[in-house]
């Protein structure tokens, strides 16, 4: 089915010739004439040279030596430094935010129990046909006799006109020999807004268990290229669609589905979660905030439970989900740095502004929410409004209000009490100085109660008041008095 919203790309010969009509790549056309090499520029430039995309990684293929041409280049290009990676055969020339790669033609043959292909020198139409798609497999010569000649063995051309994405050759090998096509196909469906042809779809369902060879770094990768993507759904439902998700992350795949106990069902929590990843990305290109909107609801199918009171519940949710997060960063080789704490904050955190929206705004529980998120408050204020998809407009709009008066209170008590990021105003080495103690228990309780006070709104966030409590906290709760000064 042909994709009526793809910008229909109009690129005539004159105009390709145009668009590559540039001091580098006729400096490269010249040197590839010196060696008596043909040269033509590959893949995803010329691809975005007629979408009209901005890109400044260029590939070229040689007929012959890449590193011959390459090292051609470098010699000629003033200010240019060469890297040749002899094991694969390929050379990179950097001038500034330029890079130019260079790669011999060849030909790639597959072992059904590794994706590493074997290798061999080929001409230009085996170096096309390898290509894992007809949109990538288009060429552009540089040799001045050609300059700007098209070379499109597989209708790439068509294909980026009706926004489709297919595979040159037979989709079921094209899979089987190298199965990160499949994750690719779909990122660059959800990345350029293009339908997947029946044929090439289908091979990937058929093939799906094949992406159990490729190593999790790289699928993580594409996971990437699609949670930064305009609408991110999109790719996670094409995975759901493929039978990929379940293999890959089988945790978002369970939220798919709906149980119906005496006639009462609850929302499918997997389309839910989609709603509420492209509302986020429609605010913020933030991909770990995408990521946290992504795996919010990730234990409700652990958690969920039948009550012939309640109905349907998902008691602790959060927190269980919270847990499940290192495990899922773990497992997907997704990093276990800061931006996994992050996540996993916000997804404990994610249903503390819906229950303050859902019952009376206490400046207590703001200041406990602000405490607990500290700078990434807002980013948490922004899910939870992504969390509101109900289909009950009056609903949605009584959230929305309630929502705005705690971000109101928020602002008005971090003015005045400087929560986020709270630091005490007495210390534990202040504690133990007035009273004689050593690092203890005592000393950690004396600050908690502190803490508490100036959350609970029981004395300001102020050295002087906070003193004073110690005092009588200490005096009164732990049979403890100041130590004088001799």
């Amino acid at each position: 089915m042909e994709n009526e919203s793809v910008m229909t790309p109009e690129i005539s010969a004159e105009a390709l010739r145009s668009a590559i009509d540039k001091p580098v790549f006729h400096l490269v056309g010249e040197a590839a004439d010196s060696l008596g090499r043909e040269c033509y520029v590959v893949g995803g430039y010329v691809r975005d040279i007629m979408l009209r995309r901005p890109s400044t990684d260029v590939d070229f293929v040689t007929v012959g030596s890449g590193i011959e041409v390459a090292s051609e280049v470098a010699r000629r290009l003033k200010g240019s430094h060469l890297s040749v990676f002899r094991n694969y055969g390929t050379a990179q020339v950097k001038r500034r935010s330029v890079e130019l790669e260079f790669v011999g033609a060849r030909k790639e043959s597959y072992h059904r129990e590794s994706r590493n292909p074997v290798v061999e020198d080929g001409t230009l139409d085996d170096d096309i046909a390898r290509r894992d798609f007809t949109v990538n497999a288009m060429a552009l010569c540089v040799n001045a006799g050609r300059f700007g000649e098209l070379i499109d063995r597989y209708n790439g051309i068509d294909d980026l006109r009706r926004g489709l994405i297919r595979t040159p050759l037979d989709p079921d090998v094209t899979f089987s020999d190298d199965p990160l096509r499949m994750m690719r196909a779909i990122r660059f469906a959800t990345q350029l807004g293009f339908e997947i042809v029946d044929e090439t779809f289908n091979a990937i369902r058929r093939n799906a268990r094949r992406i159990e060879i490729i190593s999790k770094e790289r699928v993580a990768d594409e996971l990437m290229k699609i949670m930064r993507s305009p609408q991110p759904s999109r790719g996670w439902q094409l995975l759901f669609r493929s039978g990929l998700l379940k293999i890959i992350f089988p945790e978002l795949a369970a939220l798919r589905g709906i149980d119906v106990v005496n006639g009462v069902g609850h929302k499918d929590n997997f389309f839910h979660t989609m709603a509420v990843l492209d509302n986020v990305a429609a605010q913020t290109d933030n991909v770990w905030l995408r990521w946290a909107a992504l795996l919010h609801d990730i234990a409700k199918p652990v958690t969920k439970r039948w009550d012939d009171k309640l109905g349907w519940t998902f008691h602790g949710h959060n927190a269980v989900g919270a847990k499940m997060v290192p495990r899922i960063f773990r497992r997907m080789k997704l990093p276990m740095n800061e931006h996994m704490k992050y996540v996993q904050k916000l997804v404990e955190l994610h249903m503390r502004p819906i229950a303050l929206v859902e019952e009376i705004v206490t400046d207590s529980a703001v200041r406990r929410m602000l405490f607990d998120a500290g700078d990434d408050v807002d980013d948490l204020m922004t899910l939870c409004s992504a969390d509101i998809t109900s289909k009950n407009q009056m609903k949605v709009e009584r959230f929305r209000r309630n929502y705005e008066l705690v971000k109101q209170k928020m602002v008005e008590l971090e003015e005045r009490d400087r929560i986020r990021n709270f630091q005490p105003p007495v210390d534990g080495i202040e504690i133990m100085q007035t009273f004689g103690l050593g690092e203890c228990r005592e000393v950690g309780i004396i600050k908690e109660h502190i803490k508490n006070a100036i959350l609970d709104g029981e004395i300001p966030n102020e050295h002087e008041a906070a003193r004073a409590l110690m005092l009588r906290f200490a005096a009164s709760t732990l049979g403890l008095t100041p130590q004088t000064s001799r």
